[in-house]
């Protein structure tokens, strides 16, 4: 059985030895372990084999004692490819597309549970994969109704929820009460060019890169920690129809990165940061 356990703690001389000594002692075997120390924080992602008896929850509750004395913030959780993932989107496809295929031929870990859309334009290419869709029109005056029916459709179905371009600005509530980490990809280059149409703004300002911003979602808009971005050039050449179709390919990629790296629990967040192991 493996588990993978993720810490984050005030950095002091002996942590990697409490817990590599604490999984020797229980028989388990390290397969791959990351940390990273910034002098004052200390960050710990290992994936072990646990031995024959032994269980993640005996595990979690002998590890709390080690916990305490180095104030650590912990999560211990296994490998699942069942684990449900909430898909919210608007009119744009692509990066739907691309998180379903992917969910598909196994290279996400995890499933496509339901997507859930304020248009209902992409009924079918949902349906077409096998995943039920939900229309949640979000009429002016009346955002708070959508939101709680959307609370119904997520709060104990999923894991995590992904906006792959869903274009509505969630409520500090819904953040609140959806009780699942909720992913968004952005189409610039966090922090520049923050805000609606970035590509058009990025043309007139002469840019000669352009990017994609892969975060988390907090009350702040456009300012969670920052999980994945990246780039690509451009020239004066590029119209901003061009910016548009290039800015696609990085939105899919990056956003699919940020989905497999939670997924797979390789993301530890501290305060407005992430490390990524």
């Amino acid at each position: 059985m493996t588990i993978r356990l993720r810490v984050v703690c005030p950095d002091r001389p002996g942590i990697v030895a409490a817990v590599s000594g604490f999984l020797f002692a229980r028989g388990a075997n390290i397969v791959h372990a990351d940390q990273h120390s910034t002098q004052e924080r200390f960050f710990l992602r290992l994936v072990a084999t646990l031995s024959d008896g032994d269980s993640p929850e005996g595990l979690r509750a002998a590890f709390e004692e080690t916990a305490r004395r180095f104030a650590m913030e912990w999560s211990l959780s296994q490998p699942d490819p069942t684990k449900p993932v909430g898909l919210l989107v608007s009119r744009y496809d692509h990066c739907l597309l691309d998180l379903l295929w992917r969910f598909e031929t196994g290279e996400l870990e995890g499933r496509a549970a339901l997507v859930v859309s304020n248009h209902p334009d992409l009924a079918g290419v949902a349906e077409g994969h096998g995943v039920p869709y939900h229309h949640v029109p979000v009429e002016p005056g009346r955002k708070g109704a959508a939101e709680a029916h959307m609370l119904e459709l997520l709060v104990g179905r999923v894991e995590l929820v992904v906006l792959a371009r869903y274009m509505q600005i969630l409520s500090p509530e819904f953040l609140e009460a959806v009780a699942a980490p909720v992913l968004n990809i952005h189409h610039s280059f966090l922090p520049a060019f923050a805000g609606g149409d970035p590509y058009r703004r990025a043309l007139e300002r002469g840019v000669k890169i352009i990017g994609a911003t892969a975060h988390y979602v907090t009350e702040e808009l456009d300012a969670g920690p920052i999980v994945d971005q990246d780039v690509a050039r451009v020239s004066h050449r590029d119209t901003v129809d061009d910016l548009q179709r290039i800015g696609r390919d990085i939105e899919r990629v990056v956003l699919a990165r940020a989905v497999k790296w939670h997924l797979e629990d390789r993301i530890l967040v501290d305060g407005p940061r992430t490390v990524v192991f």
